[in-house]
């Protein structure tokens, strides 16, 4: 055992845990003229981040220390707060001044310890475990000496160095992507300009600055590439319909949006007496990409495909996604079937999982089944095949949601902004609209997800789960306030709060102007849905047992489970749990970090595209709902979903905020949410990606 060894030993079992070198010399006897070398070994054990040093020059390992590991999320002003790791143990976050960052920058995992000068929530970065940001998007600028990458990221609180030999080339004032390559202590971190992504004014160069900040990427490595176009070219043999159940010649369609090319699910409906034989059919993916392989761990890597108005990542390459993969009219593909046997109540009395190949009559729109359904003559002749199916469907779908209402199924339809890019370049934003014929797919879908989550379970299957956990009292408590607040009655327990609590208060306030507001307080007042090994149900949708089965295409944990389906129907439920039961917990977490990222961006180039659009409409006037009251203004909403700011000083008097309301009054004058009021574009805010408007009056009905 060396010398540096046996001193990490005598940390473990705590005989040096939090001395000074002068007390660890005397403890290990160690002669005064040999501290330089103990110093030296201490020194190297905190290289390797086996022991650390507090403020005042004790070492010990971090439990020892008492030292607490979390993210630090930046300010642009320079200090910043550490989340803790561990919300159980720390609730709150600790502030962190600059002066005792000591090198540390936003999106760092640190060690910090208490500083109790001030108050026990400041805190002093004692090491640096990771760090956060591998390259950085900004703005490029340079004069005689050097250049700099300015972050878009403004809690990011500072520039990255560019050596004026690596960018003599690159144009002053464009948007570019650093690789950060240096952390020289008390200077501006160096870096190497990677990528330039055009003029600092280009509105494409700026959704593509926003997309490279969330680290997304639009090209493929090589080898995945080429795997994908092997398999494309594979397509199907003989030997891949052995075992198959062959539903090629069935009626079955796709229903999905205009412009959808990577189709992963198909519906099939018959009606036998009173009951309904309903075939949900997804796209085999998993015979395509193995497990491990580089299209695995591409797609493990990616965790999702990204939306955004003009584009999409993909989490796979197009030859699967919309080749091979794609369930594309009048060719043959492999799938996983769920056909369920559903009574007239909606119940499913028996359920069948196989693998299967099919051939799809026709790829719908939704625009299409919604006029057929209403009896557009001309396509319900184009679709004579199949229009009493999809009558048929919208049968199945009415029964089902009373069958969910019945439940406590909650009613998550928020409004999101529907935004179009056409051939001209021009943003589109119409009014929000959720046609029925949406609604068929989605009841379809959740059915199998729901199917498939309690069979998986009923045989205790490794298995990746949807969970949806129940709101914590705290804000249950806070939500039913604010519907108090809105003259609505909510009589629920905050601590046990059940799914037909919320809906029954959804429903009271249906064909009210504050019903939209009112399902958004209720969505943040949910804890987030999230992958999970384990299976605690679905709140939301009052699930004893949920997954995600139906997307496997665009959603890693889908595939995944697809995996392991197979190798229960193959027979190999030991193999199964042997090779997947550890891996679902990681595949899991990851998935659940990649969607809050890929949420996260698309709200984030929402926003640019709905600043832009308003840009173009100032001095226009609309009608809108208050959504938001602030001690700070007002925020409505338009009929499209696009939300701006009302700024307090814009109102005329000096009004106060009402924070138990949600008002802000004048005496006998006041503004809640829910009122309906007119309003006029006065501005665009463009680095908060935020629109103004100037309230004119209060719409009477």
């Amino acid at each position: 055992m060396s010398a540096k060894e046996r001193i990490l030993e005598q940390f473990e079992n705590g005989a040096l845990a939090c001395k000074t070198a002068t007390e660890i010399c005397k403890i290990l006897q160690i002669p005064y003229r040999e501290k330089k070398r103990l110093t030296d070994l201490l020194d190297e054990l905190i290289k390797d981040e086996a022991i650390f040093i507090n403020d005042g020059g004790r070492y010990g390992t971090s439990e020892q220390l008492g030292l607490i590991k979390g993210t630090l999320n930046g300010n642009e002003r320079g200090f910043a707060f550490l989340v803790p790791d561990d919300k159980n143990l720390y609730s709150e976050d600790f502030f962190i001044p600059h002066k005792n960052l000591n090198g540390a920058l936003h999106g760092d995992t640190v060690l910090i310890e208490r500083v109790h000068d001030r108050s026990d929530d400041e805190g002093r970065v004692v090491t640096i475990l990771q760090r956060g940001f591998k390259t950085i998007v900004g703005t490029f600028r340079k004069d005689r000496r050097a250049g700099y990458l300015i972050p878009d990221e403004k809690r990011y609180a500072t520039d990255i160095y560019i050596p004026l030999s690596d960018c003599s080339n690159i144009k002053n004032g464009v948007k570019a992507v650093a690789k950060i390559t240096s952390y020289p202590y008390g200077k501006s971190p160096g870096g190497e300009i990677i990528e330039v992504l055009g003029e600092e004014d280009d509105f494409f160069a700026e959704e593509l600055s926003i997309i490279r900040s969330y680290d997304l990427r639009e090209e493929f490595p090589t080898k995945v590439e080429k795997e994908a176009q092997k398999q494309q070219k594979r397509g199907i043999t003989e030997a891949d319909l052995i075992g198959r159940t062959d539903f090629r010649d069935q009626l079955i369609v796709t229903i999905d949006g205009e412009d959808t090319r990577d189709i992963d699910d198909a519906v099939s409906l018959t009606k036998v007496g009173d009951e309904y034989i309903l075939g949900v059919h997804i796209a085999d993916v998993s015979h395509y990409v193995g497990y491990r392989s580089p299209l695995d761990i591409e797609a493990y890597e990616r965790g999702t495909s990204v939306y955004f108005p003009d584009r999409v990542l993909p989490m796979l390459p197009r030859a699967l996604s919309n080749g091979i993969c794609s369930l594309n009219e009048g060719e043959d593909r492999l799938a996983l079937s769920c056909v369920m046997r559903v009574d007239k109540k909606g119940v499913v009395k028996s359920s069948e999982i196989v693998e299967s190949v099919i051939r799809s009559t026709y790829k719908m729109t939704y625009h299409e089944v919604g006029k057929i359904l209403d009896g557009d003559k001309e396509l319900c002749e184009k679709y004579a095949l199949v229009k009493d199916m999809v009558c048929l469907f919208g049968e199945l779908t009415h029964i089902l949601q009373t069958m969910r209402e019945k439940k406590g199924s909650i009613s998550l339809d928020v409004k999101e902004a529907k935004i179009i890019l056409d051939e001209n370049d021009e943003i589109r934003i119409p009014d929000y609209e959720r046609a029925f014929s949406y609604q068929i797919i989605e009841a379809f879908m959740v059915l199998a997800n729901e199917t498939v989550a309690e069979y998986m379970h009923s045989i205790e299957a490794p298995f990746i789960y949807r969970i949806h956990e129940k709101p914590s009292e705290e804000k249950a408590t806070t939500f039913r306030a604010f519907a108090q607040t809105l003259g609505l009655t909510a009589r629920f327990a905050a601590d046990d709060v059940k799914p037909y609590d919320y809906q029954n208060l959804l429903k009271s306030a249906e064909n009210l102007p504050v019903y939209s507001v009112l399902n958004r307080v209720m969505l943040r007042s949910m804890q987030k849905a999230r992958y999970s090994p384990q299976n605690v149900g679905h709140f939301g949708l009052a699930s004893k047992c949920y997954c995600h089965f139906t997307s496997p295409i665009r959603r890693y944990p889908d595939l995944c489970i697809h995996r392991i389906i197979k190798e229960i129907l193959h027979g190999n439920y030991e193999d199964a749990r042997q090779r997947y039961a550890d891996f679902v917990e990681r595949a899991a977490k990851q998935s659940s970090e990649r969607e809050r990222r890929a949420t996260d961006a698309e709200r984030d180039v929402d926003d640019l595209y709905t600043t832009m659009y308003m840009s173009e409409r100032i001095g226009e006037e609309y009608e809108a709902v208050i959504s938001g009251v602030t001690s700070f203004g007002l925020f409505a909403e338009l009929p499209n979903t696009i939300e701006g700011i009302i700024p307090i000083e814009s109102l005329y008097g000096e009004y106060q905020f009402d924070p138990d309301r949600f008002r802000l009054f004048k005496g006998n004058e006041s503004y809640s949410i829910g009122e309906e009021i007119r309003v006029k574009v006065i501005d665009v805010d463009f680095y908060r990606r935020r629109t103004e408007f100037r309230l004119l009056h209060k719409i009477k009905k």
